[in-house]
C-alpha cells in the first residue's frame, strides 16, 4: 500500500466549517489551520464564501461552498441562484446536496435536474461540482442509482455525507462498505469524496488507499497529527 505523506494527505482534505454556531472567528481560525497545514480547501456555508475567500486570498487554498445544504430539497431555481452567488463571492468548488426526497420517491428525472441546474452554473465558470448523497440514509440499489444520475448530470464527484445525516443510532458518514459501491459505480469516470466520521490518519489513510480523491474532515489537525 502507497505510504502517504503529511503533505499528500493534507492536500485531499476539504476542511468543512458548517455547523450553525460558528463564528467568524472559527472561520478565520479554520483558514489559518488550512494555510499552516497545507490543507486542499475549506468547504464554508454560503454567506461565509466572500469572508473565507479574503482570509485565503494569499495560499493556495481552494474555497467551497455547499449549496441546498442540508436536505438538498430546494427548487432548481434556488440552486441555480445559490451557485451563483458563491460563484460570484469566490467559490472554486460546490458541494450540492442532492434531491433525496425526489430519489426516495423514483423521481429521477428531479433528481438530476437538480444536478444539472447547479453543473450548467459552474461548468462553464471552471467550478467542481461534488454531489452530496448522504449515505446513511440509502440503500446499496439507492447509492449506486445516485452515482450514476450525478454522473449523467456532469457532476466531478460524488460524495457520501453532508455530517448532519442522522439515522435511528445517530449521525453516520462514510463507511468503508459504501465507499465500495461508489467506486465501483463510477469506475474512475468521477472522483468520490468520503465524508462524515474520518477522525484519525488511519481513517484517511484507508478511504484514500480505496482510491477516494478527497476527504471531508471537521478536524484537520487531529486527522494529520495522528500519523504514526
Amino acid at each position: 500500500m502507497h505510504s502517504y505523506t503529511t503533505k499528500e494527505v493534507a492536500q485531499r482534505l476539504d476542511l468543512a466549517v458548517l455547523k450553525p454556531e460558528c463564528t467568524a472567528g472559527d472561520l478565520a481560525d479554520q483558514a489559518a489551520i488550512c494555510v499552516a497545514r497545507g490543507v486542499g480547501c475549506l468547504c464554508v456555508r454560503p454567506t461565509d464564501v466572500l469572508a473565507a475567500v479574503r482570509l485565503l486570498r494569499k495560499s493556495d487554498v481552494v474555497v467551497a461552498s455547499v449549496v441546498g445544504f442540508p436536505h438538498g430539497n430546494h427548487h432548481c431555481e434556488v440552486m441555480a441562484l445559490e451557485s451563483r452567488l458563491a460563484i460570484a463571492d469566490g467559490a472554486r468548488e460546490l458541494d450540492m446536496v442532492l434531491n433525496s426526497g425526489a430519489l426516495f420517491s423514483g423521481d429521477v428525472t428531479a433528481v438530476r435536474n437538480g444536478i444539472a441546474s447547479v453543473v450548467a452554473e459552474s461548468k462553464p465558470r471552471g467550478v467542481i461540482v461534488k454531489v452530496i448523497l448522504e449515505t446513511c440514509l440509502l440503500s446499496a440499489i439507492q447509492i449506486e442509482l445516485a452515482c450514476q444520475i450525478a454522473e449523467q448530470a456532469g457532476a466531478d464527484f460524488v460524495k457520501t455525507s453532508t455530517g448532519f445525516g442522522m439515522t435511528s443510532s445517530g449521525p453516520t458518514g462514510a463507511t468503508p462498505e459504501v465507499i465500495r459501491i461508489m467506486l465501483d459505480a463510477v469506475g474512475g469516470r468521477i472522483g468520490v469524496k468520503a465524508s462524515g466520521g474520518i477522525r484519525n490518519w488511519a481513517d484517511a489513510v484507508r478511504y484514500l488507499a480505496m482510491g477516494c480523491q478527497r476527504l471531508g474532515v471537521g478536524n484537520a489537525n487531529v486527522i494529520l497529527d495522528s500519523k504514526p
